[in-house]
């Protein structure tokens, strides 16, 4: 009795540690506000919870962005901040772990109070370099939140009122990028939303020069690519609904020369781009400074889905790439990477994968951080440059005489300081595959020990290839037989190797289905017939020929079949094919014939003679069959341009009716 009871104990304290565990493993980490309030002045700081160090990766740490609830924001560790007005003001944190096995802390606002009205010259300010800039508090992570910082700033000598366009979930991909959880302004501006799947005509050339575009550098450092003035805003708005779903916009008022303000966009990455980790986003505005001119400018900024906040990382804008037009296209690359020692770096050398489907002669560098011009080739220089040399598999991009600060370096406050990145694009080659490609970096701060990235993947559109189809059907037991075909086919545009295909044609097929001729045993009592000779006949032997010939329409359907090409010009397949007669006719003709009576010389019986050709009778007659489905399956092989263009094909079909086993000879062309 005893063992039971501990046997029971056991069981139930082995069930409890188990739920305890379990419940611990759902608890999401929380950092906490803590505030230390100076009269109108508050210094923040936070608690959080301990860092999990990713093995093999660089020291872990949290980056910073806070909120201040009064239009303004800073991303250092511990921010002071003096409130302009008195009032009631709801503080945000961000804290985002990096190179941290954990899950990101959330936290909850905290609300602080101030009574006084007070200077803020001294608050941190973030100085723009344009007058509309895009930043974020950090890359996307599927199903997080994340902030997008829209900064604009008034560079005429008078007061404006103007127009703010926002624009998010680009067209390209299937699911939508993010969900718009929350616009905080502090200005009373006016948003309205643009709605959901914008005006969008199909026909609009897409094919758009690339636009300006905003890097994550710290405020203070920011580097933009150049943003020139545009003058047509219908273009430019229509040139943003071919890209983007979704959209903002913001009319302000008042704004005084060289004041600047900040608008605040929470957004939550969806669980389905999880898929599309490595990608290159965007979001894009469009800055109306004055309402009383369409002068305007136009800034994207682009960011990477990751899967972890790891400041080293490659991505691509090839993610879906359509291989009709690929060849006119040129494909972005992007390796970011961070310092995170205690000095500064001074070499930087990024060995990149290049798979062979690119053209490396192509290489044209973007942008970069730190920018610097390129090194001059067999050259040695003292000055600060980027370095390309290309190998068989690999582009090694070297920035020489460089000054990257760590993240563990004395004086450094701002942990994007010590971030920076090369982007660069290549072309396709003469002969490649529809074929999706990965790669990634070897990251080496001078001489330590190389990071790896990720891999960056690039993978094609399916694409549709519309194919025109036509043939013979050959049916070796069948009498008489004629078959004719014509149709269609859709299958993905010129793929590599496996793919599917589906097939729709009519046919008309005539053939004999019975063919027999008797003669009767013993004559008959017929007539009475004249022979045309004076002769009168009522008996003699009957010989009946009796011919059947249907005809039938058909509706020849391939559901989905699968199909391997084995080179460029030979390729195979196999699947099943559905024919609905939708039209059946059957055509009985009915011949009699009559034989006079002879005996046999020899033994006396009565045998046929002779035909009276002047007594044939004919007779015809004509039904129509029900609608009849059949099931086949096939095997068969195509020679010519087996993935676009003409080629020839042989088809075997095994038909489990008889005598309607058959052989197609077709010739398709794939557009």
């Amino acid at each position: 009795m005893l063992k039971k009871i501990a046997f029971i104990f056991s069981l139930i304290h082995c069930i409890l540690l188990f739920s305890q565990t379990k419940e611990k493993d759902t608890i999401i980490p929380k950092a906490v506000i803590v505030p230390l309030q100076e009269g109108n002045t508050f210094y923040f700081d936070s608690e959080k919870p301990a860092l999990n160090q990713i093995a093999g990766a660089p020291k872990a740490f949290y980056s910073y962005f806070w909120e201040f609830g009064d239009g303004h924001f800073s991303t250092r560790e511990k921010p002071k901040h003096t409130y302009k007005n008195p009032g009631n003001y709801e503080v945000k944190l961000w804290a985002t772990n990096n190179y941290d096995t954990g899950r990101t802390p959330s936290t909850r606002p905290t609300k602080v109070k101030t009574n006084e009205t007070a200077a803020a010259s001294d608050n941190e300010i973030p100085i723009l370099t344009d007058n509309i800039e895009l930043r974020r508090n950090r890359e996307p992570l599927p199903n997080e939140d994340f902030v997008i910082v829209l900064s604009y700033k008034n560079e005429k000598e008078y007061v404006t009122n103007g127009t703010i366009y926002f624009y998010y979930n680009e067209r390209e991909f299937k699911q939508d990028n993010f969900e718009l959880l929350e616009t905080r302004n502090y200005y009373d501006e006016k948003i309205m939303e643009l709605g959901k799947d914008l005006v969008y005509n199909q026909a609009y050339d897409d094919q758009i020069s690339v636009l300006a575009t905003a890097e994550n550098i710290p405020y203070t450092n920011y580097k933009f690519q150049d943003t020139t003035e545009r003058k047509n805003l219908p273009l430019s708005i229509e040139e943003a609904k071919q890209t983007f779903q979704n959209g903002k916009k913001i009319t302000f008022k008042n704004l005084n020369p060289n004041e600047q303000r900040h608008i605040f966009f929470t957004l939550k990455t969806t669980p389905e781009m999880i898929k599309d980790t490595s990608a290159i986003l965007k979001v894009r505005s469009i800055y109306v400074p004055d309402d009383n001119y369409e002068n305007h400018k136009v800034k994207d900024m682009e960011m990477e889905i990751v899967t972890s906040h790891d400041p080293n990382k490659m991505s691509t804008s090839g993610l879906f790439i359509n291989y009709r037009l690929v060849r006119f296209k040129r494909i972005k690359f992007k390796t970011r990477f961070q310092n995170d020692g205690e000095g500064p770096a001074r070499t930087i050398r990024l060995e990149t994968d290049v798979p062979d489907m690119f053209d490396k002669s192509t290489l044209q560098i973007e942008s970069m951080y730190p920018e610097c011009p390129i090194c001059p080739k067999n050259e040695e220089v003292r000055y600060s440059c980027l370095d390309t040399i290309i190998q068989q598999k690999q582009i090694i991009f070297t920035f020489k005489n460089i000054y990257l600060p760590g993240t563990q370096q004395k004086n450094v406050i701002e942990k994007d300081s010590t971030k920076g990145f090369v982007k660069y694009s290549l072309k396709f080659g003469e002969d490649f595959h529809k074929i999706g490609t990965k790669s990634r970096t070897k990251i080496i701060f001078d001489k330590n020990e190389p990071i790896v990235t990720n891999y960056s993947r690039t993978r094609f559109n399916p694409g549709i290839s519309i194919g025109v189809k036509a043939g013979y059907m050959y049916f070796p037991k069948l009498n008489h037989s004629k078959s004719y075909f014509t149709g269609l086919t859709i299958s993905p545009f010129k793929s590599y190797r496996f793919y599917w295909q589906s097939e729709l044609y009519a046919n008309k097929h005539d053939f004999e289905s019975q063919n027999s001729f008797t003669i009767s045993q013993e004559p008959e009592v017929v007539g009475p017939f004249e022979t045309g000779t004076g002769q009168v006949i009522d008996v003699a032997f009957v010989g009946r020929e009796v011919a059947v010939e249907e005809s039938r329409k058909i509706v020849e359907t391939v559901p989905v079949s699968l199909r391997y090409n084995i080179n460029n010009y030979i390729g195979v397949g196999f699947g099943p094919q559905i024919s609905t007669i939708v039209s059946s006719s059957t055509e009985t003709k009915t011949t009699t014939h009559y034989y006079e009576i002879t005996q046999t010389p020899n033994t006396p019986s009565l045998v046929p003679g002779n035909e009276y050709r002047n007594l044939i009778q004919y007779r015809s007659e004509t039904s129509k069959e029900k609608t009849e489905v059949q099931t086949q399956f096939f095997l068969d092989t195509t020679f010519g341009f087996a993935r676009i263009g003409p080629s020839l094909g042989i088809r075997y079909y095994k038909n489990f009716k008889n005598n309607f086993d058959s052989w197609q000879f077709y010739a398709i062309w794939k557009f």
